[in-house]
């Protein structure tokens, strides 16, 4: 006899897939994290849906900009756990160098992508990985089930 499976009252739902570490990549990796969020009932033009896709578009412009290494793919994954109220960002490379948030002038074309995830994500870090590389995450906050009806 089986012992019955026990599932978490919500669990964490998640989405992860490999991109190439190109422009292309990058497009497609945010074109899927927002219809993947749409899935997830965080339709485009909400709070949380504009926000997450703000995220995953410049944590992976990152990657692809300054993480990409020739042959070698990124990862983008999603979790959305809403026991913690929030949707988890990570965007692993295999290059060795760590972001960092920079303080651009007016003038200058770039360097916003981490002011811009510090300023709306809830917490962001950067962690090893198993292999070349690391990963950057972003946790951005999900309304609470009370709001969502205001």
């Amino acid at each position: 006899m089986q012992a019955p499976r026990i599932q978490s009252p919500t669990p964490a739902r998640t989405f992860t897939q490999r991109f190439s570490a190109t422009r292309r990549g990058a497009r497609l990796a945010r074109l899927l994290a927002a219809h993947q969020l749409t899935e997830w009932g965080h339709p485009h033009g909400t709070e949380t849906h504009d926000t997450v896709v703000l995220v995953v578009a410049e944590l992976v412009a990152n990657a692809v900009l300054h993480g990409r290494v020739p042959g070698r793919d990124l990862a983008l994954s999603l979790s959305h756990d809403e026991s913690r109220c929030i949707v988890r960002v990570e965007v692993t490379d295999t290059h060795p160098a760590l972001p960092t948030r920079k303080a651009p002038g007016s003038i200058e074309d770039g360097g916003r992508g981490l002011v811009l995830v510090d300023a709306l994500a809830a917490d962001w870090g950067v962690r090893d990985r198993l292999g070349p590389g690391k990963t950057v995450w972003a946790e951005c906050v999900l309304p609470r089930p009370a709001q969502l009806g205001q």
